[in-house]
């Protein structure tokens, strides 16, 4: 196994991060803008919209920037487990990376010409420019051929080492990728046979909960598609730069296969308020959203084990003794950490907002919305962040300086600072009934509405905090891939722990697994699909409302 990633295999994953940072950088000034048109402390210029501002974040930040830097970590992975990519995948590697950046130009322009303020969930009946749906496609498809790359590598390698378990990082990549591409199959029907068709005028109308159904197939599972590549930094990349071991290879494993099973059939839970499903129907996705809940306390016992046991090796003693040995002024480490500590109240949050109940007071308030910076805005970001810290430097050949280990550590306290402000006060007013998805308004001076606005103001503040961290970050990633000097950066991997058991080998039975999540999907989606197509509603015209 090369210690190194390939050059020309770098080349494609570094091609990916610098899509990813350009979209997260342009998605940043739209938010930051958000913040402050929401607070009343701005008004656009130019005839600017706020809701064409809060697509262009949704789909830069939660579309572009983690699907582009997701691909390229996981090719960097594949690549460096099972070594020099094949002609092939290296080939679907370049053509899976311009059919996304095409795609994602298209979308974008769209977004900025104000043809397609829909937002990064395009409800019907607000309908776009066919062309913003066409770019969309784009993307989706180039990550399916990108994901084809990454199976052929997986495959050849499988076939060289019959009877082995393969690399743990390029089965977490695999995991990934067929999470991804079962996921993507509902926005690729609706898309493409209910949105582009009704967006050019062959049909009339929409059937708007039946594609609404088929977003949220995708939609939660997307979240997982988000979370896997930071769990892979969990699980194997961070016991090295801690100087441990990977607590159980099996564990890690078996997490990403329930992963992919549960993650998908739990749409409805974002319906729950959603007329036309049977109450059934939504019990049992909720019942399999909760299942979500066990691989992710596998984790969370699984990394708490890795660092427990790295600290005694290094002498700790006492029952919290080990927490003094981790490597707080390592950024590779130290923003990793913050996410997973932050993801603690962010999985808290997710089962509020799944539960029934609790649901029916949160619902398309802010605090969604908090919820959502919690968990890929900070949890999925600062990890992601700390990737990069290390894989910018082994890709570009320099090396991470102990001057941009201290700028980073700033950059992530700047991070958490900004976020607590912003996703706190989301949070509160949340709960105190402020809506999501909306523009400053005091709704005619109302006592309720005029009572969030501290509130609100506090939200501009943070994102003021978060956009300063950004052009730190910005910063940090030109000057790794430029500027640093020369030299070796470590693409950490740990090894396993001597005393875990052996991984059994029908964890790799991919057959299996999709046959399992297939008869999920079956049993989750086949009944209410069938209905809302029987009893559809009358169906909808499209709505221009900007």
């Amino acid at each position: 196994m090369n210690e190194a990633v390939n050059r020309k295999d770098g080349k494609i994953a570094l091609s990916h991060i610098a899509v990813a940072f350009v979209a997260l950088f342009l998605g940043a000034i739209a938010g930051l803008l958000q913040t402050f048109v929401r607070s009343g402390e701005i008004e656009l210029p130019a005839g600017i919209g706020y809701y064409q501002l809060l697509t262009a974040h949704g789909v830069l930040l939660g579309l572009v920037f983690t699907t582009f830097f997701i691909i390229g970590f996981l090719y960097s992975a594949i690549s460096r487990t099972t070594g020099t990519l094949t002609n092939f995948s290296n080939k679907s590697g370049w053509l899976g990376f311009w059919l996304k950046t095409i795609g994602t130009s298209i979308t974008t322009v769209m977004i900025l010409l104000n043809k397609a303020t829909v937002l990064y969930t395009f409800y019907a009946p607000l309908q776009a420019s066919p062309w913003f749906y066409i770019g969309l496609t784009l993307v989706v498809v180039g990550s399916w051929v990108s994901g084809i790359g990454m199976f052929h590598q997986y495959a050849t390698w499988k076939k060289a080492n019959k009877g082995k378990a393969s690399p743990l990082m390029s089965f977490m990549a695999v995991a990934t990728m067929v999470l991804w591409l079962i996921a993507t199959i509902g926005v690729a029907v609706t898309v493409l046979f209910q949105f582009i068709p009704w967006s050019f005028g062959w049909v009339d109308k929409i059937n708007i909960l039946l594609s609404r159904t088929l977003f949220w197939y995708f939609g939660h599972p997307l979240v997982y598609f988000w979370l896997l590549p930071a769990y892979m930094c969990w699980y194997v990349v961070i016991p090295k730069i801690i100087g441990g071991k990977v607590f159980s290879d099996a564990l890690a494993r078996l997490a990403f296969v329930l992963f992919v099973l549960f993650s998908i059939p739990v749409g409805f839970h974002h319906q729950i308020l959603e007329s036309g499903i049977d109450p059934v129907w939504k019990f049992i996705q909720i019942v399999l959203t909760f299942m979500v809940i066990i691989p992710s306390l596998m984790t969370a016992f699984a990394l708490f084990a890795t660092f427990e046991l790295a600290g005694r090796e290094k002498g700790a003693k006492g029952l919290f003794g080990w927490f003094k040995k981790l490597p707080w002024g390592d950024v590779r480490f130290f923003a990793p950490f913050m996410g997973m500590l932050i993801f603690i109240p962010a999985g808290a949050g997710g089962i509020i907002n799944a539960s029934n109940q609790l649901n029916q007071v949160v619902h398309n308030t802010l605090f969604v919305t908090g919820h959502f910076h919690l968990t890929v805005a900070t949890s999925v970001a600062l990890t992601f962040f700390g990737i990069s810290y290390w894989l910018i430097p082994h890709l570009t050949g320099r090396t991470l300086t102990s001057k941009i280990n201290k700028l980073g550590i700033i950059q992530t306290v700047l991070w958490c600072f900004g976020m607590f402000f912003m996703s706190g006060a989301m949070h509160t007013v949340g709960l105190l009934g402020a809506p999501r998805r909306t523009a400053f308004t005091t709704y005619g001076d109302h006592s309720v509405a005029l009572s969030w606005m501290p509130y609100q103001t506090a939200m501009a503040v943070g994102g003021a905090i978060l956009f300063v961290a950004i052009l730190l970050m910005i910063y940090i990633v030109i000057y790794l891939a430029f500027w640093a000097p020369k030299g070796y950066e470590e693409y950490p991997i740990g090894e396993v722990n001597e005393q875990a058991e052996a991984t059994p080998l029908f964890l790799e039975n991919w057959k299996l697994w999709i046959g399992i999540s297939a008869i999920l999907i079956i049993l989750a989606y086949t009944v209410p699909v069938i209905d809302m197509i029987q009893n559809a509603p009358p169906g909808s015209p499209g709505f221009k409302l900007w």
